[in-house]
């Protein structure tokens, strides 16, 4: 690898620490009676409301419709996933130092992998509280579920929830990018060319 896509990849993997301080996801949730909306932001450790009532807001309109409570302290995913930035971050560094075009494309093919599970449980967790309804919840509509989009808008009744990237997933994505270009144009050219 050059000089450049070594210091690139080091700069992609150390980005990806941004999501220490800032959400990866937001799901928002607008209705006649919630013109000012609620949302909220999913962290690699921890679930938020939008504003601070947001969270308790959601969670009592879903008793309603028979949803689990969403509780931070009940995901494992928010637990291990610090680890695994950590751990991703670190193969970033070391794949960085060491240059080899072999690391550098199984570094990609690493972030790929996790961004597709990651993808995969996140979509897997909103099935689970959308479709995995108490059969005592006080409004019973047959057949509705209420999975919020994994990525995009949808109506669920009256409310229209949307499911976008935050701050800290647009910043992700782009170091996944990065590193993924980086990989594909390391074996479009010789091995040690310069960039």
């Amino acid at each position: 690898m050059s000089r450049t896509t070594r210091l690139l990849v080091a700069l992609a993997a150390l980005s990806m620490a941004i999501v220490f301080v800032r959400p990866l996801w937001h799901i928002g949730l607008t209705a006649p009676q919630y013109p000012e909306g609620l949302g909220l932001y999913i962290a690699v450790d921890k679930i938020v409301g939008e504003q601070k009532q947001d969270l308790n807001s959601i969670n009592g309109l879903n008793h309603y419709i028979g949803m689990k409570v969403i509780s931070p302290d009940d995901i494992p995913e928010l637990k291990y996933m610090p680890k695994i930035v950590v751990g991703l971050i670190a193969c970033g560094l070391l794949t960085a130092a060491a240059g080899k075009r072999g690391l550098l494309t199984g570094y990609a093919a690493l972030l790929v992998a996790f961004s597709v599970a990651g993808l995969a449980d996140f979509w897997k967790w909103s099935y689970d509280y959308g479709h995995n309804l108490s059969p005592t919840a006080i409004i019973k509509i047959p057949g509705m579920t209420y999975q919020p989009p994994l990525i995009g808008g949808k109506q669920l009744l009256n409310f229209h929830a949307t499911s976008w990237p935050a701050s800290g997933g647009w910043v992700l994505i782009a170091a996944v990018t990065l590193v993924v270009v980086l990989a594909i144009r390391s074996w479009r050219r010789p091995e040690g060319a310069a960039a």
